[in-house]
């Protein structure tokens, strides 16, 4: 079936519906090339009782829809406008009008953000697993592209409440966790946290480290954590991103835990054999 109405197919469909169109078979030849479903499927689900007041509501769908697209996109064309007036720190301002042929935007909306963000930032950080296109607008949003605001990476995770902050009274510790803060660049980097579950990168790697030895709530903490630490190292250094390093990390935890394996096998009076055809 049709997984998307507002996608080509369905729109074009409900178009010929509200234009008057109740043949079955002619609208499901609107079908686009990639929609998976048949005709004759499509064509079944198009039977119906098109009555005055389902089409009514319909109609009025439709244009508030619609209404909603131009609006996104008046501030899309905004964002941008915004986005063309920010200049890297430590740059030097070149106009828009004089940009070559060849660095003009993308066609696409996603793609021409993500460009004016690496950009801005300097550094595309797009390239981080979990770090999504609207995750570092809101990162840009909330920050800004000047990260020189924060002596240290420590004091802008610590800034978004991503460490732990200690309750100690007379030398005992009262209470253990982090601070309840209301940042929404933080909720952005724990969302770009939980999102590495299933990632095939080091961070993921990290991600499922943590959240087998410390549960769920706690690697998304410490993931996110992580996230902003490598960000405020990208932004001021103006380095990209290289999972390569995070591969090395992992590579040198699984030796130690072979390490320990071995140790305890021997305590035991064991002594472990790798498998012959083990990766």
């Amino acid at each position: 079936m049709i997984s998307d109405v507002t996608g080509l197919t369905g729109l074009a469909i409900i178009d010929a519906i509200l234009g008057g169109e109740r043949n079955p078979f002619t609208l499901a030849k609107l079908r686009h090339d990639r929609i998976k479903a048949s005709e004759e499927v499509i064509a079944k689900s198009l039977v119906g009782d098109y009555r005055i007041e389902h089409l009514f509501t319909l109609r009025q769908s439709l244009t508030a829809y619609r209404s909603y697209q131009h609006l996104i996109d008046d501030c899309d064309r905004e964002i941008r406008r915004c986005l063309d007036t920010f200049q890297p720190p430590g740059k030097p301002t070149d106009s828009p009008a004089h940009e070559p042929e060849s660095k003009k935007r993308p066609a696409s909306a996603d793609a021409g953000l993500r460009t004016e963000l690496k950009r801005v930032f300097g550094v595309d950080l797009t390239k981080i697993p979990g770090i999504r296109t609207g995750i570092a607008q809101m990162l840009f949003g909330e920050i800004g592209p000047d990260f020189t605001k924060f002596r240290s990476a420590s004091a802008f995770a610590s800034w978004m409440g991503l460490c732990p902050d200690n309750d100690i009274s007379g030398g005992k510790v009262l209470w253990v966790g982090t601070r309840k803060v209301k940042c929404r660049a933080a909720t952005s980097l724990r969302m770009a946290a939980q999102s590495l579950h299933h990632s095939k990168s080091g961070l993921g790697d990290f991600y499922r480290r943590m959240r087998a030895k410390l549960g769920a709530p706690k690697a998304i903490t410490a993931a996110a954590h992580k996230l902003a630490r490598i960000i405020f190292h990208l932004v001021t250094t103006r380095q990209e991103f290289d999972d390569a390093r995070f591969a090395a990390d992992q590579l040198r935890y699984i030796k130690r835990q072979e390490s320990k394996l071995r140790t305890k096998a021997h305590a035991l009076g064991f002594q472990l054999t790798p498998l012959a055809n083990a990766g």
